[in-house]
């Protein structure tokens, strides 16, 4: 169990808020759902959904079981066998890398279905029997994008790995296919991209946009298949959401695969072979490692899927 205590100038916020704000809940929703399924107490004493209004006291102690025994997440029977397909491509006491299957969320969304699974789920069912075991999100990629993903095991290395990300410098490397011919064999993709919470997407930011965001990728072609498509290295400088995908979109080559990001792209080329999801891998990446200080690098193959693709790209 994780405990805090409630700071002065917190209270008197409703339970439900302050862990949204400060139990790292992210939002009152699933601060609602921990507390439906027993995961909190004040003081002590076991709190439920009824308790969501109660007002938090300066000095209160708040306890969150993330992973009580009985009250984890139960996970949808149709996609059980992601269990299976999550590689671990490393692990010590302080961090776990994830070679993340398309299909499978990096964490819970506060609006999805509860049965819905997530690599944050599935992590925390793989260390359930390891004593005070916990693991952190440090940062994200697309449920239907493949790769590597990074997590924390304590607090002390969440905070080291966030700030690296916020200072930009960890390497993070994708490869991407493209709808059509680039016509430059290198590029950087600069932005400035805003996130349209209506309809829950990335958008290029209007001049009036206070909250634009500033998106900055390094492109650099690996293939081509003629005018279909084109094979691209991807590295990021920033880290938005959606990011590949929107700046690949707004120039006019969306990825194999999207449905989101297509800005008026409403053709795809003739002879594109079918692709289920967005073509779009996260093939390395390295950060330096929170308790040695030392830089490691983590490196992901192609899942079979986008292999198959090439393969049929090759052909055309």
């Amino acid at each position: 169990m994780q405990v805090w205590t409630v700071a002065a100038e917190d209270a008197p916020l409703r339970l439900d808020a302050w862990l949204a704000r400060r139990g790292g809940a992210g939002s009152r929703r699933r601060a609602a759902t921990w507390l439906e399924r027993g995961k909190i107490s004040v003081n002590g004493a076991e709190v439920g959904l009824a308790d969501a209004a109660r007002r938090v006291a300066a000095g209160d102690r708040v306890g969150v079981w993330l992973d009580r025994p009985g009250s984890a997440r139960p996970v949808d029977p149709a996609l059980a066998g992601l269990r299976d397909a999550l590689r671990i491509v490393h692990e010590d006491p302080a961090i776990v890398v994830v070679d993340k299957p398309a299909g499978l969320l990096v964490e819970p969304r506060s609006d999805g279905p509860a049965t819905e699974p997530s690599v944050l789920d599935l992590l925390a069912d793989a260390y359930r029997r390891l004593p005070r075991a916990r693991v952190y999100v440090v940062h994200r990629i697309d449920r239907n994008t493949s790769g590597l993903v990074l997590f924390a095991r304590t607090p002390a290395a969440r905070d080291d790995l966030k700030a690296q990300f916020k200072q930009r410098t960890p390497e993070r490397v994708y490869q991407a296919v493209l709808q059509g011919a680039l016509a430059a064999e290198s590029a950087e993709w600069r932005d400035e991209l805003a996130f349209d919470a209506a309809a829950d997407r990335q958008r290029r930011a209007h001049g009036t946009d206070a909250g634009a965001k500033e998106a900055i990728s390094r492109v650099r072609v690996l293939e081509r298949f003629g005018s279909v498509a084109t094979l691209v290295e991807v590295s990021l400088v920033t880290g938005k959401r959606n990011q590949i995908r929107v700046q690949a979109g707004l120039r006019g080559h969306p990825l194999v695969g999207e449905r989101r990001y297509r800005f008026g792209a409403d053709r795809e080329p003739a002879g594109l072979p079918a692709f289920d999801r967005q073509a779009l891998h996260a093939v390395t990446l390295g950060f330096r490692h929170p308790q040695s200080g030392r830089p490691v690098s983590f490196t992901s193959p192609l899942p079979d899927d986008l292999a198959r693709l090439l393969r049929s790209l090759r052909r055309l």
